[in-house]
């Protein structure tokens, strides 16, 4: 079953966020745009070069009003210590979760039951807590900051206009489609 327009499921965490602690639940995701990005694992390859591509576009996220929830199955104490030792993850100032307990890759389908790390997972969930947007790739292959923006930004503006779409390759102030029986065959 998809998760798309379903709600986030009940949640607690701990996490690391500009050298404090916190407890992130699924309430902090409603009123705001959010992105929730699984990643396997702190102190690998892929991974860093992920975290690393976010942070360096969190402006432009937070611009748009959404927040970023980076989410990994190891503690917020390994968060912290990839922090302050990684110069690609120190420019990390989004949410940084800790989910040793698989409690929220479950939650979001992306948990590797036999090997307890999560998959490579984007999710978008808009104001009222639900996911909009999903993309799950394989351990090897990264994603792209400035896509997952592109997306983002398609998702804000079908959900601010109703009885319109965003075609394939749509970007901000782009042409956008209403779907009526005049269209049928056209496109």
């Amino acid at each position: 079953m998809s998760l798309i327009n379903t709600e986030v499921k009940p949640f607690t965490a701990q996490a690391f966020q500009s050298g404090k602690f916190l407890t992130v639940t699924e309430a902090d995701l409603k009123g705001k745009w959010s992105v929730v990005f699984f990643y396997p694992a702190d102190f690998t390859f892929v991974c860093p070069t992920e975290l690393e591509d976010l942070a360096d576009n969190y402006f432009e996220f937070k611009n748009l009003g959404v927040e970023i929830y980076s989410v990994s199955t190891d503690t917020h104490f390994a968060h912290k210590a990839w922090h302050d030792t990684s110069d690609a993850i120190n420019k990390i100032d989004y949410i940084m979760i800790g989910d040793p307990t698989h409690a929220v890759s479950r939650n979001f389908d992306v948990l590797i039951e036999e090997v307890g790390l999560a998959n490579r997972g984007s999710f978008v969930v808009d104001p009222d807590g639900k996911i909009q947007i999903i993309e799950i790739t394989a351990e090897g292959v990264g994603r792209d900051a400035k896509e997952l923006l592109r997306k983002v930004k398609a998702a804000q503006y079908v959900a601010a206009h109703p009885g319109e779409v965003c075609p394939a390759k749509w970007t901000e102030g782009e042409k956008t489609l209403a779907p009526s029986l005049d269209l049928v065959g056209k496109i």
